[in-house]
């Protein structure tokens, strides 16, 4: 059976019509779901800062003195659920800090809340002497593992900008060293925490005090620094001891000095909000 050309044009008019019009659906659904998980990450997040405002603090955070090597930074933002909200970094690109501190910084953000209460901060610097073989909490480092899906994902074009692809997901992760931090709210409220990562340990953490100072969330309840003006504090208390390498920590929540400088700025650090 033959078709006249006109009876087939029509017949491909319809199929194109018909192919558009799923087509045109298609988008507007794509659409409508990017803007329902965006308003979905707005909830999550709200309260907390977005990559702008994250990046202005850690910047200016970073500029000063931190007592390490000068180096930029990476910063990581999550909920109190783990959701990543926001990452950012300081340097002209993504290369421009060492690439493995991405996820770095979302580790201690994540370790930061995941082990801070309404009641009681702590900070990935204070866990350093009790994850410790013989400390009060070893093993601790080998819980909540890294989702590696979300910590590779790409393009790493994105990495570090407001679409960075960790952001919305949960990362986990724990990481022992400082530069997590607790955020607090105005209300005194655990709304999440902070990670940085970049430089060294100590500067990470001076680097992340003044951070969580400049977004306002520093208004924290309690921690176990015995210093009330700065309840979450980097401790540095570990008294080497003849054939170990570690030492003994008087508060069992020490972290090894990384240099003078690093040493003495954490002593001065800004006190928390009120």
């Amino acid at each position: 059976m033959t078709i006249s050309k006109a009876r087939a044009a029509t017949f491909m008019t319809a199929a194109l019509a018909a192919i558009c019009g799923m087509t045109a659906t298609a988008v507007a659904n794509d659409t409508d779901w990017q803007s329902e998980a965006g308003n979905q990450l707005a909830r999550k997040c709200a309260g907390l800062p977005g990559h702008a405002v994250l990046k202005n603090a850690l910047t200016a955070a970073r500029q000063q003195s931190n007592g390490g090597f000068n180096l930029d930074m990476w910063a990581t933002v999550v909920n109190r659920d783990g959701v990543v909200c926001a990452v950012a970094f300081t340097g002209a690109d993504r290369g421009s800090q060492w690439p493995g501190s991405r996820v770095i910084a979302a580790q201690k953000a994540n370790t930061a809340n995941a082990f801070s209460l309404p009641g009681l901060a702590l900070s990935t610097a204070n866990l350093y002497y009790a994850v410790s073989p013989g400390g009060s909490l070893y093993g601790l480092q080998h819980s909540n593992p890294v989702d590696t899906e979300v910590a590779y994902r790409g393009p790493a074009t994105e990495f570090g900008m407001a679409d960075d692809p960790m952001v919305a997901h949960r990362i986990g992760g724990v990481n022992v060293f400082g530069g997590g931090l607790a955020l607090y709210n105005s209300a005194h409220v655990l709304v999440g925490a902070v990670g940085v990562s970049g430089d060294s340990s100590c500067a990470d953490h001076n680097i992340a005090w003044r951070t969580r100072h400049g977004l306002g969330m520093d208004h924290v309840p309690a921690g176990v620094s015995g210093d009330p003006k700065r309840p979450d504090n980097i401790v540095y208390d570990i008294t080497p001891q003849p054939g170990q390498q570690l030492g003994t920590s008087v508060t069992g929540w020490g972290h090894p000095e990384c240099s003078p400088v690093a040493t003495m700025i954490a002593a001065t650090l800004p006190v928390i909000g009120p």
